[in-house]
């Protein structure tokens, strides 16, 4: 199509009586799903504790959303063309506040975590499906602006997430961290209703792959599963995770052959051959998975080796969202003006450059130099996303805008995944190294031990365990000190895999745009 006949076509597309609000439902509505991707985390010790299960046991609240939500994901564009965008993000909406409240009065951890595995099924096309609504209701001129609005709730609610879910269950009790989602689902589900019923639907029936479906369960659901509880039972020395894996790899080889020779692929793989798309949603990914690295690591680090709490971990990393929302506007507005490419890569140059910054933090660093690099941060991420956005969907076509937007959320959230295991096995391998090389200089005739076994008190057991500890603080921060070195190199490659991409970049509307709605 035509970038000439698609802007014809929007000339008469639908407009909802109020764009506010049907941002603000549709936001909303996204808020509440991203929140609840990362609140739940700091009331996993009080959920345990309550229902009677160990910590580790716990972890599977956590999991099985993820695991569920993984799976639903890719599964978007094929509903949205079954059932209608408007209504499938509404019913999907509606049944996660369902699934939020049976989640809230749980009585067992069982009970629970099959709520949350259905809170994570409905979770999915919700994302996707705000971001294709968007885009269809805002004139062209203006869907740089929608995007961008959209980034600054992926940003902030991460970050809100542990803060909001640790007052949440300190103030209150763990409960009202999915409580809180009903109030808000109805209010975005109404006002979406009432802003877009005008819309027309665009429906067809496709017939449903159901082995594509098959293996798309089992490979996502044994990877997801792999990722989340590789670090506990010790990759592969356990049994549990490489069986895990080799399922994973083999449905997943498996599902990847079946789309691509199915005539109705569940997944759309062939978008890939698409060059921005592809490009696009590589730098995605990566860009995702360290940024979601940099949020896990940091805290990590804050909480374990600095002694900070974890409400205060919270308030050094928050800062971070300052920027997105106050540039969002701006972003929005100016951003289609300029070349998407220099965009994200003055993103990925920012964010590589406040790696190298953290690279130079030591065990005396203050919150106040914590948290200004984390406002610098700001920076990139309020200049990533929205065009990111931009550049994987603008060489789709209209009716593959929804495949395009839940693909490319389904990888962002496996990169998650991978980063938060990947990242916190090579920080703790990192740092296990570290140790054993600076425990070798450390003897009873080495001088420089004898004089800190003396400052310490002497040379019995209290002293050598608080060298010990000094030792491996030490070890941790050289940790931290590679891995965002790593990280700042990875952001810094980033710029150059963008500039792969080509123009032009236009932000397409959905199937329901170009049918002169």
């Amino acid at each position: 199509m035509s970038f000439k006949g698609f802007a014809m076509s929007n000339n008469a597309s639908f407009t909802p009586p109020s764009l506010l609000l049907s941002t603000i439902g549709l936001s909303l509505a996204t808020f509440m799903q991203v929140l609840d991707t990362t609140i739940a985390n700091v009331a996993l010790p009080t959920i345990s504790g309550n229902l009677g299960v160990s910590s580790e046991q716990g972890t599977w609240v956590i999991t099985s959303f993820a695991v569920s939500n993984a799976i639903a994901l890719p599964l978007t564009g094929w509903l949205s063309r079954r059932f209608g965008e408007v209504k499938l993000f509404v019913w999907a909406t509606l049944l996660f506040v369902l699934a939020s409240f049976l989640c809230g009065i749980a009585t067992s951890m069982p009970e629970l975590v099959g709520f949350r595995v259905l809170q994570g099924v409905v979770a999915g096309p919700l994302y996707p499906m705000t971001q294709t609504l968007l885009i269809a209701v805002y004139p062209p001129a203006k869907r740089g602006l929608a995007l961008a609005l959209l980034a600054m709730v992926t940003v902030v609610a991460p970050i809100a997430g542990p803060i909001l879910g640790g007052w949440i269950t300190d103030s209150y009790s763990w409960p009202w961290i999915f409580f809180i989602n009903v109030p808000i689902g109805l209010f975005a589900a109404w006002v979406v209703t009432q802003q877009m019923k005008k819309r027309p639907v665009v429906t067809s029936r496709q017939p449903m792959d159901y082995v594509g479906l098959i293996a798309l369960i089992i490979g996502v659901g044994a990877l997801q599963i792999v990722l989340d509880k590789g670090n506990d039972a010790d990759w592969f020395e356990s049994s549990f995770i490489l069986i895990g894996s080799v399922i994973s790899v083999v449905a997943l080889a498996f599902f990847v052959i079946w789309e691509m020779t199915d005539e109705h692929p569940v997944v759309n793989l062939r978008l890939f051959a698409h060059r921005n798309f592809r490009y696009g949603t590589i730098v995605l990914i990566l860009g995702y998975a360290g940024f979601f690295g940099i949020n896990l690591i940091l805290p990590q680090w804050l909480q374990t080796r600095l002694g900070y709490t974890a409400t205060w971990a919270g308030f050094a990393v928050a800062p971070l969202g300052i920027l997105p929302v106050l540039l969002a506007p701006f972003v929005g507005k100016y951003a289609p003006k300029f070349d998407m490419r220099l965009l994200a890569g003055g993103a990925f140059l920012a964010i590589g450059l406040s790696c190298f910054m953290r690279a130079g933090f030591t065990n005396e660093v203050d919150f106040q130099h914590i948290a200004m690099v984390q406002l610098f941060m700001g920076i990139g991420v309020a200049l990533f996303f929205m065009p990111t956005l931009t550049i994987l969907l603008s060489d789709l076509p209209p009716s593959q805008i929804a495949d395009g937007s839940g693909l490319a959320t389904f990888l962002r959230t496996l990169g998650g995944s991978f980063a938060a295991s990947l990242t916190t096995w090579i920080w703790i391998r990192r740092a296990d190294q570290h140790h054993a090389y600076l425990t070798e200089s450390i003897t009873p005739f080495d001088p420089a031990t004898r004089e800190a076994l003396t400052n310490l008190g002497g040379a019995g057991a209290k002293a050598y365990t608080q060298l010990d500890q000094m030792v491996v603080s030490q070890a941790y921060i050289m940790s931290t000190v590679d891995y965002f070195t790593l990280l700042g190199w990875m952001f810094f490659g980033l710029i150059l895999i963008v500039w792969l991409a080509k123009p032009p970049f236009t932000a397409k509307a959905g199937p329901a745009a170009s049918a002169g709605h």
